[in-house]
């Protein structure tokens, strides 16, 4: 059964520092408090590569979410794929397969985060076992 969940979502983004310094290269900790249909939080860290083009750059992220989806408890992994190609966009944000527990064991779907007004809002599409 294909589900959908819709909310907004708060994200703090700080900047992590390694002992080698690389160019262009960015790791952030993400932090995110989730509202709606999905209510929990986030925690998770983020990669980046900028270019000598500005609007092009890429990252990858991972994040574990722990909260209530539609009223079922459990956590589960995003993972984030995302280029930016000259102010052009794409985002893939999915479910980590056989990551969720507890009730959201087996889920699975994908992710889109819409950026409105200043804010964060999320559409998940999912699925869930019977």
């Amino acid at each position: 059964m294909n589900l959908q969940a819709k909310g907004e979502f708060n994200v703090k983004l700080k900047p992590l520092t390694d002992e080698r310094e690389i160019p262009l290269f960015g790791r952030m900790s993400i932090d995110k408090e989730f509202s709606g249909d999905l209510v929990g939080t986030s925690l998770g860290q983020m990669l980046s590569a900028g270019t000598a083009i500005p609007n092009s750059a890429g990252y990858v992220a991972i994040e574990k979410v722990d909260g209530t989806l539609h009223g079922r408890q459990g956590t589960f992994v995003l993972q984030h794929n995302a280029t930016m190609d000259k102010g052009v966009g794409i985002l893939n944000i999915i479910v980590v397969p056989d990551s969720g527990t507890d009730e959201l064991l087996g889920l699975t779907g994908n992710l889109k985060i819409i950026r409105k007004d200043g804010k964060h809002f999320y559409e998940f599409d999912y699925e869930l076992p019977e």
